[in-house]
């Protein structure tokens, strides 16, 4: 890894670096972070995207009544090919909490069913399950992972201890949101399936992060946000479901798709694609993403941006004096690191590193303890951290 450090910290690199910025419609004068929390969009991106929506006010009956099928077509066909699977297994949805609340809400959970999942999750999804076992009896099973984590197998085994005779569903995240680690799913889901038991997984902070195959990664259900990593503009998502399970899946809105008079091949698209008036245009600027990463490198540009956060990492931890969550290895963390931080009022310290540093970065409690997640992308730069690192040694 010092070679990438020493690559990233180069004067063509930083010039490289540089011009990213340029391509985003960042505020030059913050210290951007959080691409975490909602992710940003390049210019040509984003032009796309008014693009379409242009296209959609010109002749609204002709993109929406005659035109809708075939775009949403082809954009779930450039998507399916980015995170190998076939485009009949994945539909477009505005974020990943409506994916898995369309898949909570459809499976068919008895009293006592449990949903085994980690002390990591994401809280809105907490929210949803606490929700489908008051109205179900369902019993969500938290068990926790311990850190610093330490081997990909002695996670899969920690996990695996939570499971029952009456575990019908494993939910868990592939990058998680509080703790920033990337869990080792593949082996999780292989596991449940030979037991019989669902996975549905939560990769809100995969998709453009870390190179997806959701063939070889085998879960039930993976759902993936657009907008944040892969630069797509907000409310772009995609729900996967395995074709053997797709006749689990209800609609979460009912409309002309269900009992479709001119039933496509794929029910599960006809239902999940059309429901209802509204603006597609963030779906269709989805390839666009995908080409402007392609474009630039994108895989180069991730093994930079983990170097840089490698280096906030070595910092802020020298900082602080506490431990890391993991292994200093880019199979538990990619372009965003969670480092614990002493005591302190984090809704203090948030506010303080903006407004007096211009610095946008969530400060969060995990287990009762500060947190700050640290999420690099191609725009940042190492001048970028210097700020961070220096305001933290001030505030602290």
């Amino acid at each position: 890894m010092s070679s990438n450090l020493e690559s990233f910290d180069s004067p063509q690199d930083r010039s490289s670096l540089a011009n990213f910025r340029s391509l985003f419609l960042l505020d030059p004068a913050i210290a951007f972070l959080n691409h975490g929390s909602f992710g940003a969009t390049p210019h040509t991106v984003f032009e796309k995207y008014q693009w379409w929506q242009r296209e959609l006010e010109r002749q609204p009956v002709e993109f929406l009544g005659r035109r809708f099928a075939d775009l949403m077509r082809d954009a779930r066909a450039a998507l399916a090919a980015y995170v190998r699977a076939d485009s009949a297994d994945l539909v477009f949805v505005p974020n990943a909490t409506t994916a898995l609340n369309i898949v909570a809400r459809s499976l068919r959970l008895e009293p006592g069913d449990e949903i085994l999942t980690t002390d990591h999750e994401y809280g809105a999804l907490e929210r949803t399950w606490r929700f489908i076992c008051r109205k179900t009896d369902a019993v969500y099973r938290t068990q926790p992972i311990p850190v610093p984590v330490t081997t990909r197998e002695t996670f899969v085994e920690t996990l695996w201890q939570g499971v029952t005779p009456r575990t019908r569903v494993i939910f868990l995240s592939h990058v998680t949101s509080p703790t920033a680690l990337i869990f080792p799913i593949q082996e999780i889901c292989r596991r449940a399936r030979a037991a019989g038991i669902l996975s549905l997984i939560d990769g809100a902070h995969a998709l453009g992060q870390i190179p997806l195959d959701l063939e070889e990664i085998g879960a039930d259900f993976y759902t993936s946000n657009a907008h944040k990593w892969l630069c797509a503009p907000q409310g772009s998502a995609f729900l996967y479901v395995r074709r053997a399970v797709q006749h689990l899946v209800e609609p979460l809105v009912v409309s002309w798709g269900y009992d479709a008079e001119k039933p496509s091949a794929s029910r599960f698209i006809d239902e999940q694609e059309w429901n209802g008036t509204r603006d597609i245009a963030a779906y269709l600027a989805v390839p666009e993403a995908i080409r402007f990463c392609e474009e630039n490198h994108w895989d180069a540009v991730r093994a930079q941006c983990h170097a840089l956060a490698q280096t906030a990492r070595r910092q802020i931890t020298a900082l602080t004096g506490l431990p890391p969550l993991s292994p200093d290895a880019p199979e538990w963390y990619g372009q965003m690191v969670t480092l614990p931080l002493p005591p302190c009022d984090t809704a203090q310290l948030k506010t303080r590193l903006y407004d007096a540093y211009r610095i946008e970065v969530p400060i969060l409690t995990w287990r009762n303890q500060p947190h700050i997640r640290v999420s690099v992308q191609a725009y940042n730069t190492r001048d970028d951290v210097t700020r961070l690192v220096e305001a933290l040694q001030s505030l602290l």
